[in-house]
This record gives structure tokens, sequence and C-alpha cells, in this order.
């Protein structure tokens, strides 16, 4: 789990990155990403009820794209706010090295890794 302090505490950083950041789709995850000048990282995965209306199911899958967060997290050396957002229930159901590919990718296009 990814800890606290990589976490967004209020609604304005998130409401800032919305507004001033770059948006990047894939086939299944989109990321929306903006330096900040708070010199740390700060991450947030969105699972809205319109794509699964299960909590224990949209739970899971912010579970899991925050593992592979912690995991790609030594690699990135940028300041950088970064909201994933899932749009396919898919990423229930597939193999957590799928997911890790995808959320690589991104953040490769984003030149974040």
């Amino acid at each position: 789990m990814l800890s606290k302090k990589y976490r967004f505490h209020s609604r304005g950083g998130v409401r800032y990155t919305y507004q001033n950041g770059k948006t990047i789709r894939g086939s299944k995850i989109s990321l929306v990403f903006a330096d900040n000048s708070r010199n740390k990282q700060r991450y947030a995965v969105v699972v809205s009820k319109k794509i699964l209306k299960s909590a224990v199911g949209r739970n899971r899958i912010r579970r899991r794209v925050y593992e592979v967060i912690r995991l790609e997290l030594p690699k990135i050396q940028k300041p950088v706010d970064c909201i994933f957002i899932i749009y396919s229930k898919e990423i229930l159901s597939i193999d957590f090295k799928e997911i890790q590919k995808n959320i690589r990718d991104l953040l490769k296009e984003a030149n974040i890794l």
C-alpha cells in the first residue's frame, strides 16, 4: 500500500491538478499530471461508481493501482502530482503485470519515469 505522505490530503490539490494538468489516456487508465512546487510527489486513484457499483470492487482496484505506484516510486525523481482515472472495470480481473505495464507506459509517455 502506498504510504500516506504520497497521497493527496485535500480537494484543492486535486482540483488544481485537474485544472492545470495534462491528460494522457491509455487503454483502460487515464493519467492527469502536473508539476508541483512542494518538492514532493502526490498520487490519487479515482474509480467512479459508474464503472463499478460495488465499493469492495472499487477499493480492490484502488489498492491494486496504489501497489503498482508504490513499486514504481523509487524510479520517479520529479516532484509531480498524478491522478490515475480508471474507466474500465476490466482492471479488476486482469493480471497485475498488465496493470503495471499500462501504468508504466502512461508514466513514460508523460516523461515522469
